[in-house]
């Protein structure tokens, strides 16, 4: 299983080697710390708990679960899960808990799965939301950007899922099949060919 969190950077582009211009995401992954290791038998279910970054400062409870991790030398600043599937009869790549995680479990060429929060938009209406057409602009029409009827009478209720103003992003997003376009181990980065969810500086998970 491959997986490692990262800290998104921004856009660019390269070159191949034909010449042709390639837009890529650069994400920066330091070293990510193993601190909680989830197995099917204790828990009920295989997961991996990841940090990345440093904090200056850690509350209690955060502190006293990062302490058995050996890793309480620097402060964590994000801490995410990740599930893992094993096969029946597979073993499980030996992992302890405090070991180190790099960007060289990736190779160019590579195809992975990203995870990330998409762009809070804050509140927004149903032309910029949902992608309604507005209405006319002619003398004495008010109904500029607006919805539009959601039912006059039956059933004296708003059905589930109708399409109204309301908050805009901030939903976790998944986007399959990019790939890897160059390692920088050196600097902890990888260009990942295309878009990537989420602002910059933002968290996301890649997987492998």
């Amino acid at each position: 299983m491959k997986a490692i969190l990262a800290r998104k950077i921004g856009m660019t582009r390269v070159f191949d080697e034909n010449g042709n211009v390639v837009p890529v995401t650069v994400v920066q992954a330091t070293p990510n710390v193993v601190t909680q290791i989830k197995t099917a038998e204790k828990d009920g279910y295989n997961a991996i708990q990841l940090g990345l970054g440093e904090a200056k400062k850690q509350k209690k409870p955060q502190a006293g679960h990062l302490k058995p991790s050996k890793s309480n030398s620097r402060y964590l600043r994000e801490v995410t899960e990740i599930s893992i599937e094993v096969e029946e009869g597979a073993e499980p790549k030996e992992v302890k808990v405090g070991d180190k995680i790099s960007v060289d479990i990736f190779k160019p060429g590579d195809k992975i799965v990203v995870q990330g929060i998409s762009k809070g938009k804050g509140f927004a209406g149903v032309i910029k939301r949902h992608g309604f057409k507005r209405g006319p602009m002619s003398h004495g029409s008010h109904h500029y950007r607006e919805p539009g009827s959601i039912g006059s009478m039956f059933p004296q209720h708003v059905f589930k899922g109708t399409k109204l103003p309301g908050r805009m992003g901030s939903n976790q997003v998944t986007v399959k099949n990019l790939k890897i376009v160059s390692v920088d181990k050196e600097n902890n980065l990888l260009a990942v060919r295309g878009a990537v969810p989420g602002p910059a500086k933002g968290v996301i998970v890649i997987r492998g």
